[in-house]
């Protein structure tokens, strides 16, 4: 059964005994990603972190902050509620490979599949958990970056992390920014990390050829601006879905109705004209106003180094809504092993048929740690002819996320790409 909060997911982990309850107060300067680096490098990812009283310039903030609730292969199928993630691939295989029924058992199979599919479609309501509290944050703000009335919530309210250092600034990390192209009305929900410039402006670090620059760049070729919604916690189906390599086009609510078998209802947004899930603990409205760009950086990434100081484009905060039991859910990036590199394992294993489908020689695939998340592949292949190793190299290239992998190594069938000895000792 789909998780019905945020909340209820922990709850799932402290039964399994892969959850941290840290009661004593820690700041969100620098020192809870210091404590989630090093539980983050413990064997097999250590355990999932809450910190009950986290600190926000020198004031104790009422939303509790998760971390590191999926960085684990144990806590990712305690995410997506499966006993092995390789249960979802074999389902998505079996989809891909379906055929007209050749007699009545076969016949009632597909029927079952396309009424699981048909129940991932997402529903729309009225009432909403995400809703429970609502902020406007606009009219209430000032235009310098003094703080406000104390009645009044800002960006400064939320136990928003400064990770490393030399950062710009604090980092929302897990934001699930939700856009809509004007002109055909798709929707794209991605994964951008957010840097805090003041009270409601946010910077919004999405490179050209994501998906929500391209909806951006429509926007400002018409003169207008671009609504924008960032949603926080919730199921966390929902985040993985956002992080996947899907295909242009394929909706990731839709994506995440299927792996939770059940659809998400949306409402909509208080200030913008844009859906979310009702079930999630935060939502940021507001918008990104066409040309308006501001340095954004730097930033501690996966590889290890900081990212340069780069201009991009500022997110307006029209309003905060919140669950009154909110939690607050963040990670960190930065030298491997870390929480993402669950979440890329994750996806490459979940859609290792879509790949198979593209590319019907490929036998197995891996993103191994040593390659910091995507910058390393390992693919196994049935070779049949000279140059075909060429050939699924730069078709992979060409799939989404898999552009910034800089080194695709692949090897034959009987190698285990699991194993990194036996490939570099195949090389």
């Amino acid at each position: 059964m789909a998780y019905r909060s945020f909340r209820e997911f922990l709850s799932s982990l402290e039964k399994e005994g892969e959850l941290k309850r840290i009661t004593i107060p820690v700041d969100t300067d620098l020192l809870i990603a210091e404590w989630a680096d090093r539980e983050m490098k413990s064997p097999g990812g250590g355990k999932a972190l809450l910190f009950e009283r986290p600190i926000v310039d020198g004031t104790t903030s009422e939303f509790p902050v998760a971390i590191n609730t999926m960085g684990s292969r144990r806590r990712m199928a305690l995410a997506l509620q499966v006993s092995d993630i390789a249960d979802i691939a074999q389902e998505i295989q079996l989809i891909l490979k379906a055929k007209p029924p050749t007699d009545l058992r076969e016949g009632w199979s597909l029927l079952k599949q396309g009424i699981h599919l048909l129940h991932a479609r997402p529903k729309h309501v009225r009432d909403a958990a995400c809703q429970e509290v609502v902020h406007e944050i606009e009219k209430h703000s000032t235009p310098d970056t003094q703080r406000p009335t104390l009645n009044d919530f800002t960006l400064r309210d939320l136990p928003i992390l400064k990770c490393w250092p030399k950062d710009g600034g604090r980092f929302i990390t897990l934001a699930n920014v939700h856009t809509r192209d004007p002109e055909t009305g798709t929707r794209n929900v991605g994964i951008y990390r957010m840097q805090i410039y003041d009270e409601r402006t946010m910077g919004m670090h999405w490179q050209l050829h994501k998906v929500g620059a391209r909806h951006g760049k429509r926007y400002y070729e018409r003169g207008e601006r671009m609504p924008v919604a960032v949603t926080l916690g919730g199921d966390p189906v929902y985040t993985f879905a956002a992080t996947a390599p899907l295909p242009d086009g394929l909706d990731e609510l839709l994506f995440a109705g299927f792996l939770r078998r059940k659809s998400i209802e949306l409402v909509r947004c208080k200030t913008i004209d844009l859906d979310v899930p009702a079930d999630v603990d935060f939502v940021l409205e507001g918008y990104v106003q066409p040309g308006e760009m501001r340095p954004e950086g730097p930033f501690g990434d996966h590889t290890g180094f900081y990212t340069a100081v780069e201009d991009y484009p500022v997110f307006h905060v029209t309003a905060v809504t919140h669950r009154r039991d909110a939690i607050y859910p963040t990670t960190i990036v930065g030298k491997p092993p870390m929480e993402d590199y669950y979440i890329g394992d994750a996806c490459v294993r979940i859609l290792l048929p879509v790949f198979k489908m593209n590319f019907p020689e490929i036998v197995d695939m891996t993103l191994p740690p040593e390659g910091v998340f995507h910058n390393l592949v390992f693919v196994s292949i049935r070779k049949q002819y000279p140059y075909q190793a060429f050939k699924v190299m730069h078709g992979l290239w060409g799939m989404g996320q898999m552009m910034f992998s800089k080194y695709i190594v692949a090897v034959d069938e009987d190698c285990d790409v699991h194993n990194t000895s036996e490939v570099l000792f195949r090389l």
